[in-house]
């Protein structure tokens, strides 16, 4: 990692982590709770907020991409210039940046 650029993990992603270990779908050596603020913070990772401009923006996206937990962070990138790091091919008809 560029120690020059600035990483976000969003808490649209901590949702989407949290909803899926309590559902059983992922394991983790650690509650979400606790392990997800430990690791960002060791990682230097800060934490991007929703904001009511994201959550409208996305209701404006072409239904590409159903997911809305996807839907939710292309808005996310594209109001704050952000580029993504996944690789969903599924990001791809949308004008965000997107690495990996």
């Amino acid at each position: 990692m560029d120690p020059s650029n600035e990483v976000y993990l969003s808490a649209v992603s901590v949702w989407e982590i949290a909803r899926k270990y309590s559902q059983g779908g992922i394991s983790l050596p650690s509650h979400p709770f606790t392990l997800i603020p430990a690791l960002r913070a060791e990682s230097g990772i800060a934490s991007l907020s929703l904001t009511e401009a994201d959550a409208l923006a996305a209701e404006k996206l072409q239904l590409f991409h159903k997911d809305p937990f996807d839907r939710m962070l292309i808005a996310q990138a594209l109001m704050g210039g952000l580029t993504i790091v996944t690789s969903d091919r599924a990001f791809e008809p949308y004008p965000v940046r997107v690495i990996w």
